[in-house]
């Protein structure tokens, strides 16, 4: 039997849909429920992601920890407990299997899942792999009959990459944990490989926002009526840094005034290049507002849905092989990009333009020409934007007019630029997901006289430098070479998840974030080190092509977190020292909801009968307001317009946040817990009050967070043989428990 193991279970059904059209669905009894496909002497089975998950072999909390064996993933957390069925339905096949196939994500982590279900469930046995970039009927069977050798370099190059992130994870966050008890504290903290350089990015930005000093400057605009508004010619010395030369200039301008030069010159605009991942997730957060990581997800989506390609590629690229034509015409099918199509077909233009980034695994996102059903609307917007996209890239250049003109305003002269399109090209594919194209500017001819409606004097500051949004985060790792395709955005998100990061739309360091940064750069700066990160990255690619054993990359990043980790030891206490003090000032933070009436600040406060939100000038203030029940509340740094208190984000698990303030009378909770109002009924229908909204305002005390350190695990040997995997133990059956009397 040939054993095609697939990364997931929705793929595994769509490649066992593509070899067979009558499909027989399978379930090993021990693995409860996990659903294989038969077709023949072939079975399809899924696995759900990693299935084994590295571990210390030796029990412990403390470091430096090196020594690590792979188990199965079942075995290190309850939150990966779900595996163990794949797992267990998957030594059940293997065991009957002649010959493995690797049908998992054609990348490095593809490549470690694949192999290690191989090496652990079917040891000694033949080992093939299958390349796809995406789940078409054609495209699957093709990748089955023309299946190659296990490709060992690419699963070596995943399994030191993984060694070497939970090397440098599991030590650092434990080293920052010891220096946090050292100093009498704790919290959960974690550090990492690429989590130290992303905060340093971050960190050091908000040091620079915080001693930036506003500089004063001047500058001179000249103010033109033009069609119903104003076009604004500035004073070609832009800033003037001192206002007595800026006085000087506006005295020598004035009003009336010819036309010095207007000069005109075309240009061809080139097609945009097809998305790659980074540039997919920084055009997603423009135009729609998704995160990098809600980008991915629901790319990913589409994905398994064999609409769009494999969306984890740095490739700006389209290979003809990949028959960019059929693809077009399948999508001349669909109403919505019928006409867009028909014009490239008609002018055979099948031929894309392309960026200069390349990805060996797989090609630029594209849609695969298969016809979307029932999208969701997350969904919908982000293949239309790709769909899109992809046609705009065969689209012919558009030409664009630029317009410089100069005015000789008394002995000054201002100047403004314009811009119109002569001809739309690829704007007319691509146009409604860009910013405006066009600066409309009066058709002023060299010599004519003209007269402004004033000349103003602005006084304007120099601006910090701005903080970098989720996107913008994103490009910043890809350009410095930090991270990979598909775990930049996962980064953020483990620093937001600690509480070193804050504000989802322009990142700001928390002051604990800020303390981590500033205490690791002062006495380890190693840890947030880029070129560190980077050689780790090149020696992977090193792995991948065969010139470097997986081995000796792993004992050179040994040595070199060593080194680290003996001069953080070293350094513990002053590292400790800082972290207590922003961790602190983190915790009174959180506390400060925003001003008091009475000039003091509110803050939340505990009772006997749980927490409340009082004034810190008690008991000169007995200012207090009810605490939200069972929900974290985090300040918005506004206060409300109708009755001045300060206004609150309410958080709670299942529930979509919703702002409200503080003050239960406040006027703007008037209609709380009464019924909505309905309009009148329809004919021969009824209409039902909404459901009312209660207000949160009881006094109780909430569920205290979870604190979870990192666990110390029991040991376990590494599953060798399909033999060491076993499943779950059957649960007894409870007793039912005696009623209590009332």
């Amino acid at each position: 039997m040939q054993l095609i193991v697939c990364e997931k279970p929705s793929v595994a059904r769509k490649l066992a849909e593509a070899l067979s059209a009558s499909l027989k669905t399978r379930s090993v009894e021990k693995g409860r429920g996990v659903k294989h496909y038969e077709i023949g002497s072939i079975c399809v089975a899924p696995a759900v992601g990693h299935l084994y998950s590295l571990k210390q072999k030796a029990a412990g909390g403390g470091y430096p920890i090196y020594d690590i064996e792979w188990v199965p993933s079942s075995e290190v957390g309850g939150s990966a407990e779900f595996t163990r069925k794949y797992l267990v339905a998957l030594a059940e096949l293997a065991k009957k299997a002649d010959e493995i196939v690797n049908a998992c994500d054609y990348d490095l982590e593809g490549s470690l899942i694949g192999w290690n279900i191989a090496r652990f469930l079917a040891p000694g046995k033949k080992v093939k792999r299958m390349k796809f970039s995406f789940l078409t009927r054609d495209a699957l069977t093709a990748a089955f009959e023309h299946a190659s050798p296990l490709d060992l370099n690419n699963a070596l190059a995943g399994e030191a990459r993984h060694k070497l992130d939970w090397i440098y994870g599991i030590n650092l966050s434990r080293a920052l944990m010891s220096a946090l008890k050292a100093a009498g504290t704790f919290r959960v903290m974690s550090m990492g490989r690429v989590q130290g350089p992303a905060l340093s990015l971050i960190a050091a930005r908000e040091a620079e926002i915080a001693a930036f000093k506003p500089v004063p400057y001047w500058q001179l605009d000249a103010l033109y009526p033009y069609e119903g508004g104003t076009v604004e010619f500035l004073h070609e010395k832009d800033k003037f840094w001192k206002k007595e030369e800026a006085e000087a200039a506006l005295a020598a301008s004035s009003e009336k005034g010819r036309v010095d030069s207007a000069d005109k010159k075309r240009a061809h605009v080139k097609p945009p290049h097809p998305y790659d991942l980074t540039t997919l997730q920084v055009d997603a957060y423009r135009c729609f507002g998704y995160s990098p990581a809600r980008t991915l997800e629901i790319a990913q989506s589409l994905y398994e849905a064999a609409l769009i390609s494999y969306p984890r590629t740095s490739s700006q690229k389209l290979p003809a092989e990949l028959g960019l034509d059929k693809i077009i015409r399948a999508l001349a099918a669909n109403p919505q990009y019928s006409a867009l199509a028909a014009k490239l077909i008609e002018g055979k233009r099948f031929i894309p333009a392309e960026g200069e980034k390349s990805d060996q695994a797989h090609p630029a996102i594209f849609p695969t020409g298969e016809r979307p059903q029932g999208l969701g609307k997350y969904e919908a917007s982000l293949y239309d934007l790709i769909a899109k996209r992809f046609l705009a890239c065969f689209a012919e250049h558009a030409v664009k007019e630029y317009l410089k003109v100069v005015l000789l305003l008394g002995s000054q002269k201002y100047s403004a630029d314009g811009v119109t399109v002569l001809k739309q090209g690829w704007i007319e594919f691509f146009g409604e997901y860009l910013k405006s194209q066009e600066k409309l500017l009066p058709p002023f001819k060299a010599g004519e006289s003209v007269e402004v409606k004033a000349i103003e004097m602005l006084e304007k500051e120099t601006q910090p430098p701005k903080r970098f949004t989720p996107a913008s985060l994103v490009k910043e790792l890809e350009k410095r070479e930090l991270g990979t395709k598909a775990t930049r955005s996962q980064i953020l998100e483990t620093l937001y998840s600690r509480g070193y990061v804050a504000d989802r739309k322009s990142i700001q360091a928390t002051p604990f974030g800020s303390a981590v940064y500033s205490a690791v750069s002062e006495y380890c700066p190693e840890i947030t080190s880029e070129e560190l990160t980077r050689e780790v990255e090149k020696e992977l690619e090193l792995i991948q092509s065969g010139e470097k054993k997986a081995d000796e990359a792993f004992e050179h990043g040994k040595r070199d977190l060593d080194k680290i980790l003996k001069k953080f030891k070293s350094q513990e206490a002053a590292i400790g020292a800082k972290l207590k003090e922003g961790l602190k000032e983190a915790r009174e933070e959180a506390r400060n909801l925003g001003a008091c009436k009475c000039g003091g600040n509110l803050i939340i406060r505990k009772s006997r009968f749980g927490f409340f939100v009082g004034c810190d000038k008690y008991p000169a203030c007995k200012q207090t307001y009810p605490f939200p029940r069972n929900a974290l509340i985090e300040p918005q740094n506004k206060a409300c317009e109708k009755c001045g208190t300060p206004i609150v984000k309410v958080i709670r698990k299942t529930k979509r946040p919703f702002v409200m303030c503080l003050d239960p009378n406040c006027e703007t909770k008037a209609s709380w817990g009464k019924p909505a109002e309905t309009k009148p009924a329809a004919p021969l229908a009824t209409a039902k009050p909404a459901a009312p909204i209660v207000p949160a305002t009881a006094i109780t005390k909430p569920v205290a967070p979870v604190a979870s350190a990192i666990a110390k695990p029991a040991p376990s040997a590494a599953a060798k043989t399909a033999a060491s995997v076993a499943p779950a133990p059957a649960k007894k059956a409870r007793k039912p428990r005696a009623k209590k009397k009332v």
